[in-house]
């Protein structure tokens, strides 16, 4: 199969499999997102889905979270992991988005991501997510599926959204990557794949990614 008969593959199957496509962190608007997203680095969603109720109860907006300590922030967090960067990047980006955007959360990739602790991944989940702005954000998650597929032969995050957005229609983009997120998480784990329920792997994986699955 050409990539791009495989990509039109994994496009049909995704959306018979996930028709819907819920967020998988919880938040009610831009800014809960924001957090949300940051707090998810290096943390699973479910973990975040459990603190974030409990920060929220205190500040669900810039202007109630600048009047926590950087130190109150973090306590909270710290299930999340890097705590100390974190909770300075929530308490710092409350203030510039207050100072230089009106409290309201930018809808702009270059704004989003000259806000501290915001790269260009959280900064596409946002636009794509909160702003309905296509967008194709790529975790490791995602470019490990698109090797296993053939579908990439990008080192790294960076080179596979551009092949990614390359091979998929803009239109599908919002939806596709969290498609592609909910199949790793149920179908094609990081390890010990297995043929019986990975497969779009069986069907289009690479040799490599054949050779891995049990």
């Amino acid at each position: 199969m050409t990539k791009k008969e495989k990509a039109h593959y994994v496009l049909t199957e995704l959306d018979k499999v996930y028709p819907e496509t819920p967020i998988p962190l919880d938040h009610d608007d831009a800014y809960t997102l924001l957090i949300a997203v940051l707090l998810s680095a290096q943390c699973t969603d479910e973990r975040v889905n459990k603190i974030t109720p409990i920060l929220f109860a205190k500040a669900t907006n810039p202007t109630d979270m600048i009047k926590l300590s950087i130190e109150e922030i973090q306590a909270i967090i710290r299930p999340c992991g890097l705590s100390p960067k974190k909770a300075f990047a929530i308490w710092t980006l409350s203030h510039m988005i207050l100072d230089e955007h009106d409290g309201q959360v930018p809808n702009s990739f270059e704004a989003l991501e000259a806000l501290p602790g915001v790269g260009h991944k959280t900064a596409s989940v946002v636009m794509s997510q909160a702003f309905g702005h296509p967008a194709f954000p790529v975790d490791t998650h995602i470019h490990r599926l698109l090797t296993r597929w053939g579908l990439t032969s990008g080192k790294n995050v960076v080179e596979t959204e551009k092949d990614a957005k390359k091979l998929f229609p803009r239109e599908s983009w919002n939806k596709l990557h969290l498609q592609i997120i909910f199949y790793g998480r149920s179908h094609s784990p990081a390890r010990s794949p297995k043929k019986e329920i990975d497969y779009i792997t069986v069907h289009i994986g690479t040799k490599k990614a054949l050779l891995e699955l049990k």
